[in-house]
């Protein structure tokens, strides 16, 4: 079993469903352990994603979590941005997935949670359907074995993939252009909340939401407190990866991501980056099994006062370059002279923009894609809107 940071869980392992919820507890207290499925695409895996999967996990007490191939999202959806196994390694790391089943089938079956033994699945209230329009979970709500969790606003694939887009604009001096907005609103559709660092974001930052993704651990005697910082934006593999190798550095660690507030962002990435704003960023990377602790708005030098406020043992860095800070001095001074600073290589080297590369590069697949997405969903809804109109004809019929 993974450990969520250097917290252990307790929930039982994949014979769970063989042995009917039999728990290590006094038998007035012994339950069935409920197994929940949920499945799809986590591409471009981001916090909505992430938020969707706490919300199954808290329905129940064992998640599983299958994820679709390259083929079957490419022949349903259109290409997707990373590679199935990319796409495991970063839903594996997210804290509330128990177990993770490769290559799920893209249309949801009672076949599929009878052979994991789990109770019910759980979905979005957003629609999904195949490449012919239909709903892939319609065999499993009509069975009522389908529970449904509230989508996260202001997040989507197709959002991020827009943002992206915009990378071919210089939308933080060009909020206000034409082209700007058209991007907007074909991608960030929804309450105008722009962000002048991240430009199309909706997403409403509340403490409960933070509350809600952070594990309320404090460190304890014993933990090998590791500080890391950075912008962590478009949170990814490579940052997977990275925070994977500074965990495995101790048997107890206490991982602290510092996150840097998004116009410090700006000064030393440039461009149009950061593409999530702090808040967002926030909260992918609190659904990281590998982190403990958050630190929002960190300095970008570390300073003596914070090594000692955190009681910081060990401050590391990936093999990415080292912006100086604006009075061009090396941020790690102090835990370089303090003999606590130690440049990790996870081995490897994506970057939040080499992912931007992809999205640029196949530009008119992605912008394909969300207009055939967004095509299908539309015919669904109006098919749905005119079954309840003829529904309403027949009660009125009826009573007539």
């Amino acid at each position: 079993m993974i450990k969520n940071g250097y917290h252990q869980t307790n929930i039982p392992g994949k014979d769970a469903g063989a042995n009917p919820g039999v728990t290590a507890c006094s038998p007035e207290k012994r339950r069935r352990i409920i197994r929940v499925w949920c499945d799809g695409c986590y591409d471009m895996v981001h916090y909505g994603h992430s938020n969707q999967l706490r919300q199954a996990k808290a329905m129940g007490d064992y998640l599983i979590v299958g994820v679709h191939t390259d083929d079957e999202i490419s022949k349903h959806k259109g290409p997707p941005v990373f590679t199935q196994e990319e796409r495991y390694k970063m839903v594996r790391a997210i804290k509330w997935v128990d177990e993770l089943v490769e290559g799920a089938p893209y249309v949801t079956t009672l076949q599929t949670l009878d052979k994991y033994n789990c109770d019910f699945c759980v979905h979005g209230d957003d629609i999904t359907l195949t490449v012919d329009g239909k709903d892939t979970y319609e065999e499993v709500k009509k069975s009522g074995r389908y529970r449904e969790c509230k989508r996260t606003q202001g997040v989507s694939t197709t959002d991020l993939v827009g943002r992206m887009l915009l990378m071919t604009k210089a939308h933080h001096s060009n909020i206000g252009s034409s082209d700007y907005q058209q991007h907007t609103d074909n991608f960030g559709k929804g309450p105008r909340g722009h962000s002048p660092w991240t430009g199309v974001s909706q997403f409403l930052q509340t403490s409960q939401k933070i509350i809600q993704f952070a594990s309320g651990q404090e460190a304890q005697p014993g933990d090998t407190i590791i500080y890391v910082a950075g912008a962590f934006d478009l949170f990814h593999i490579g940052h997977v990866d990275f925070l994977e190798a500074v965990h495995k550095l101790s048997d107890k660690p206490y991982v602290i991501v510092g996150l840097h507030f998004d116009q410090e962002v700006n000064r030393y990435k440039g461009k149009n980056y950061p593409i999530m704003n702090v808040h967002e960023r926030t909260l992918s990377v609190l659904a990281c099994r590998y982190v403990s602790e958050v630190v929002i708005g960190a300095p970008y030098t570390v300073t003596k006062d914070l090594l000692d406020h955190f009681k910081v043992d060990l401050v590391c860095h990936g093999k990415t370059d080292v912006f100086p800070d604006r009075d061009g001095s090396d941020p790690y001074t102090v835990p370089k002279r303090k003999g606590i600073f130690r440049t990790l290589d996870s081995g490897n080297r994506l970057t939040t923009d080499d992912i931007v590369q992809r999205i640029i590069k196949n530009r008119l697949l992605f912008e394909a894609r969300n207009q055939k997405k967004e095509a299908k969903e539309m015919a669904m809804i109006q098919a749905m809107k005119r079954r309840e109109e003829e529904k309403a004809k027949e009660r009125l019929q009826a009573v007539v």
